[in-house]
């Protein structure tokens, strides 16, 4: 069985149709994609249908508290201090805590225009640091809720083992998130393994939570049981992360990830904000993604990613809301752009001669946010899943433009979203803004935080 759809613009690794037919088969995967000589009888479906966004970094309790560290404390606050904060919140979460926010996260990125994310999933066990008589309780929340959204799901299990460097003892903060790669890989292996909207994967936390030996470990099961499945870690975030990393190891932490362990296509280095010149040739190099979360990154200080040397080395790129202080691609790469314009006094720095810097960055995010997932996504084309996001022509920040210039629009006109129906896998998960479950999702998120904050 054959769903046939008629967009009035489609855009195409080649172009843009105007107008263009899309062919999704019965499990979600487009079987053909033409300019057609005629209708057929379908009506076009109005506005610019784009392939939709992957989200290749989220932890999905954060967007819960977003807004609770924004009070400045006695001493200079800063991704340390934050992080205080995180623990004591992650302490109160159960199981349908988790399902109940993260699918109000998961409904929000859908309608902001990601069909996909990278779950990079630490929290574990039970608030006293015991596992879960289902050791995969928390895992499972996770896919209740993006199978509730029909959200396309890359899920990855953290390894967690310390607390910092040369295996320092982890905090009573981090008990929940602890794991030893046996315990690691019974989670991974109860997760669905044949559905095509999920895929499983591996993440390392860091460098300074995962010591060699177990980091070698890890990546050498998950090749043994899926060798071409995604491997993801947090480097090179904090300037304090890299001068503890010199000082446990003599070296920065990209060239260390890089000499210790196979790094290619498979990984997602999340952030690598401070790199030397020769760790963003290596990066590049890799063909492994740079996962930049301009957003969060501001919100904690981080700093900035040297994007247009790692892009002019044809490095890969792709973003994540991460804390989800924003849950729209729009303003991650509007960030990501700003921060390079603020940096070097020039503008449309990711661009190219002549290019639409909001495509250039559009298509670049796309393609690896794709490779991050490990998923068939990214593009509208014969193989892929069926993941595309229609924007509303009639809507004022689109109106006058277009094929050529409606992704600018989209990226750098204002904060309203022009992001009008989803369609995730072949299936219609949003139609003029709203989803099916919308209302339930909404009030199972509000009791839920409502309860949680009479706690704090």
């Amino acid at each position: 069985m054959m769903d046939r759809y008629l967009f009035e613009h489609l855009l195409t690794p080649d172009g843009w149709l105007s107008p263009g037919q899309v062919e999704v088969d019965g499990t979600g995967t487009i079987a053909d994609v033409a300019a057609p000589p005629r209708t057929n009888g379908l009506e076009p479906i109005r506005g610019f249908a784009v392939p939709g966004m992957a989200n290749l970094h989220s932890h999905a309790f954060q967007r819960a508290m977003a807004g609770l560290a924004e009070h400045r404390g006695a001493e200079a606050d800063s991704f340390w201090t934050w992080r205080e904060t995180m623990y004591r919140f992650v302490s109160l979460l159960t199981p349908d805590d988790l399902q109940a926010i993260a699918a109000q996260l998961y409904l929000e990125m859908l309608r902001s225009g990601y069909t996909a994310v990278c779950e990079f999933h630490y929290l574990h066990h039970s608030p006293d640091g015991e596992a879960y008589q289902n050791r995969a309780a928390m895992s499972e929340a996770i896919l209740e809720a993006a199978g509730r959204c029909g959200i396309g799901l890359t899920h990855l299990p953290v390894l967690y083992a310390a607390g910092g460097f040369g295996g320092k003892s982890p905090s009573d903060g981090q008990r929940r998130f602890l794991n030893d790669v046996e315990g690691l890989f019974k989670i991974i292996s109860a997760l669905p393994g044949a559905d095509p909207q999920c895929r499983a994967g591996l993440a390392l936390h860091s460098l300074r939570a995962v010591p060699p030996n177990l980091l070698a470990e890890a990546t050498d099961a998950l090749s043994r049981l899926d060798d071409r499945a995604p491997i993801h870690i947090h480097i090179a975030e904090q300037r304090r992360e890299v001068d503890d990393c010199l000082a446990w190891s003599g070296k920065r932490p990209v060239d260390w990830l890089i000499d210790n362990a196979e790094v290619d296509a498979r990984w997602c280095l999340v952030h690598a904000t401070h790199l030397s010149a020769e760790e963003v040739g290596r990066i590049a190099r890799s063909n492994a993604i740079a996962g930049l979360c301009p957003t969060t990154e501001a919100n904690l200080g981080d700093g900035f990613f040297p994007l247009r040397a790692f892009l002019d080395l044809d490095g890969r790129i792709g973003i994540g809301s991460d804390s989800h202080v924003s849950t729209s691609p729009v303003e991650e790469l509007r960030w990501l752009e700003y921060g390079q314009r603020l940096v070097s006094g020039e503008r449309n720095v990711a661009g190219s001669p002549g290019a639409s810097t909001g495509r250039v960055l559009y298509e670049a995010a796309l393609s690896g946010g794709a490779q991050a997932t490990g998923r068939p996504i990214g593009s509208i084309r014969v193989g892929q899943r069926a993941d595309l996001v229609v924007l509303d022509a009639e809507h004022p920040i689109l109106a006058g433009a277009g094929p050529e210039r409606a992704l600018d629009a989209f990226v750098f006109s204002g904060n309203a979203n022009p992001v009008r129906d989803v369609m995730v896998g072949g299936q219609w998960r949003l139609r003029d803004g709203r989803h099916d479950e919308q209302d339930e999702i909404e009030d199972d998120y509000r009791a839920t935080v409502r309860r949680l904050a009479a706690k704090l």
